[in-house]
């Protein structure tokens, strides 16, 4: 039978997605046919996977694991739409939009998904590596649970418990987690990581061996801080910086990207954050947009309309007017696409009460949003270079209007994306297209700005393999996997 194993964590964000990436490489390398899974995954970072769209980390770990990413490593996928309302996609699809409350009454009806492209990747792999959600320690939302401990026990699934040292209080998240647990909960918890160490980790020896003597589950390993992570995909809004902002690079071309309160696929910016000559910087909320931007970038948005309003409401429509009176450049991805145009109709209330407002006026276009979902692989041309881009759409509404006539791309002969007559204001609706060596290094050097010649695929494979061997040094993955093993051949 399917090794599997699954990583909790004592807290969100205490590194999860990583270390299961890290794990599937690892294993994968050592000849295992490895397939990641997340049961239930919350995320306006997508990715179009076989069958429809999944999480990017999911995607990522795919990747990790040499393989195509498919719907069923990640079955739930919820995509925030405001504060209280996700959209819920189903092994890929669009199933209905809810609130929080109305989640938790759907939720009885999602565990047989779960466990259905659960048993369908068991079938076809060595080893399923299964990451849960924030933490089991919320057991208020236990009732029904398919994230976390309702899942691994559904499906039989061990735990290895991991805790985040670098926010402090890890001895507390992993005991205190213990405490708070129904015992046969608990009772799934074969062992536990600490991650993040900063500096001599044998300096934790104590805190580790308490950690053990509390619980009575066995160490697997203290993690030192992984330096590379930011060369991989982030999934959450949370790692694009604080109150703050964030800053990438030290170059003279100088990228601005406001933070929507809706954030989606961000990680086009990734390949920009990595060119040497980039200064990639993320405006949060409350701060102007630099006058010295050389590139605005709008980016994508799971709430085009509320978006909108939010960019207004920090007085970036007027950042981006004044700084395209001094020779910046501006690019609408998506969801900045169609704000970018004169109106934003939403005549069926997909996103809110049915309405049609003003769009920033940057682009002669009109968008009017529909049901139906555009989710799919697209390859595209480049006009202006004669680059090729392989990328992908995932995108509610239709947008039209004469700036389509000169389009930044083509696919199969037919414009996508659009350009001012100026062509200092540009829009498209494909994703990825910074992935693209040649075109990023095209586009870049048609702003002024000095690309640089390394391969982004390349430091992403390269990266994935050094966190393999980070975490070979680290944790004690032949016990991990023995965890694994021994639960799968339990009478």
């Amino acid at each position: 039978m399917t090794a599997r194993i699954m990583i909790q964590g004592a807290g969100s964000n205490v590194g999860k997605s990583l270390l299961v990436a890290g794990l599937c490489r690892l294993f994968a390398r050592q000849g295992l046919t490895v397939r990641p899974f997340k049961p239930q995954n919350m995320s306006n970072n997508a990715a179009v996977a076989t069958g429809g769209e999944i999480g990017r980390a999911q995607a990522l770990q795919a990747r990790a694991c040499g393989v195509a990413p498919h719907v069923d490593m990640n079955p739930v996928l919820l995509k925030p739409e405001s504060e209280t309302g996700a959209q819920v996609i189903v092994q890929g699809q669009r199933l209905t939009t809810v609130k929080a409350r109305a989640y938790a009454a759907l939720k009885p009806q999602l565990m047989a998904p779960v466990l259905e492209s659960f048993h369908r990747l068991q079938a076809q792999s060595d080893l399923v590596i299964v990451e849960g959600a924030g933490s089991p320690a919320e057991v208020n939302l236990r009732a029904n649970d398919i994230a976390n401990m309702g899942f691994a026990r559904a499906a039989d699934v061990p735990v290895i418990l991991t805790g985040d040292i670098d926010r402090g209080g890890v001895i507390a998240q992993l005991v205190g987690t213990q405490a708070v647990l129904d015992p046969a909960d608990a009772a799934m918890i074969k062992g536990f990581l600490v991650n993040k160490f900063r500096g001599d980790p044998s300096l934790f020896d104590d805190g580790y061996r308490l950690i053990e003597t509390r619980t009575g589950w066995p160490g697997l390993g203290v993690i030192p801080w992984f330096p590379h992570a930011h060369r991989l995909p982030a999934e959450d809004a949370a790692d694009l910086g604080s109150a703050g902002g964030h800053t990438h690079g030290t170059g003279r071309f100088r990228i601005a990207v406001p933070q929507l309160s809706r954030i989606a696929n961000f990680d086009d910016l990734d390949p920009l954050a990595q060119e040497p000559g980039v200064t990639l910087r993320i405006i949060p909320p409350g701060q102007p947009i630099p006058v010295e931007a050389d590139l605005i970038i709008l980016p994508g948005s799971k709430a085009t309309i509320a978006d909108l309003r939010f960019l207004r409401a920090q007085g970036w429509d007027i950042d981006l007017q004044a700084a395209l009176r001094r020779g910046a450049h501006v690019l609408g991805l998506c969801g900045g696409y169609q704000m970018l145009g004169h109106t934003i109709a939403d005549p069926h209330g997909i996103e809110g009460p049915p309405a049609t407002v003003p769009g920033l006026g940057l682009l002669d276009l009109t968008t009017t949003m529909t049901s139906d979902k555009r989710v799919t692989r697209t390859t595209a041309l480049h006009p202006a270079s004669g680059t090729t881009v392989q990328g992908y759409e995932i995108h509610l509404g239709r947008t039209e209007g004469p700036d389509r006539a000169r389009p930044l791309f083509t696919v199969n002969g037919q414009p996508e994306g659009a350009r001012n007559p100026r062509g200092s204001v540009l829009g498209s609706y494909l994703h990825g297209m910074f992935s693209e060596d040649a075109f990023r290094r095209a586009f870049l050097a048609s702003l002024g700005a000095t690309p640089g010649t390394a391969s982004y695929d390349s430091t992403v494979e390269e990266t994935l393999d050094a966190l393999a061997d980070h975490l070979a040094t680290h944790v004690d993955t032949p016990r991990l996997l023995g965890l694994a093993h021994a639960t799968a051949t339990r009478p």
